[in-house]
């Protein structure tokens, strides 16, 4: 029988901002899965909210920046007696190694997910030498 583990919720993160805004509102880390296979690394962005035309995937320098810009919801009538969700912007970096194929990197929105599949360069993947006998 595997381990339990307790669950936890992981509360939205408010970053500082790394320069002077121009758009006012809170700023959010993105939580993000990644995985690696041989050939690639696959980064997996929760960015609930965020539209394809309000995503932007920059690359330059070797940094990856991912901002993602949440339009607020339309309140309805009456007072807000209690409130958990916030919206605002969504802000990330990764710096990229040499490995990464950048000119190959494919992103996907989907369901508040973002997929970015990051292929390896042809060099930076293993592959299996045979020994020869004799």
């Amino acid at each position: 029988m595997p381990d339990s583990k307790e669950l936890k919720v992981r509360e939205k993160q408010e970053v500082a901002t790394p320069a002077e805004q121009t758009k006012p509102g809170p700023v959010f880390t993105p939580s993000v899965d990644i995985f690696e296979t041989d050939k690639a690394i696959t980064l997996l962005v929760d960015m609930p909210g965020v539209k394809a035309d309000d995503l932007n995937v920059d690359l330059r320098d070797d940094i990856l920046t991912l901002t993602g810009d949440v339009d607020p919801a339309v309140a309805p009538p009456g007072e807000l007696v209690y409130g958990e969700y916030e919206t605002g912007r969504y802000y990330r970096q990764f710096s990229l190694s040499e490995v990464i194929a950048q000119e190959k990197i494919d992103a996907k929105l989907a369901d508040g997910v973002l997929r970015l599949t990051l292929p390896k360069v042809e060099k930076a993947t293993p592959r299996r030498i045979a020994v020869e006998v004799g």
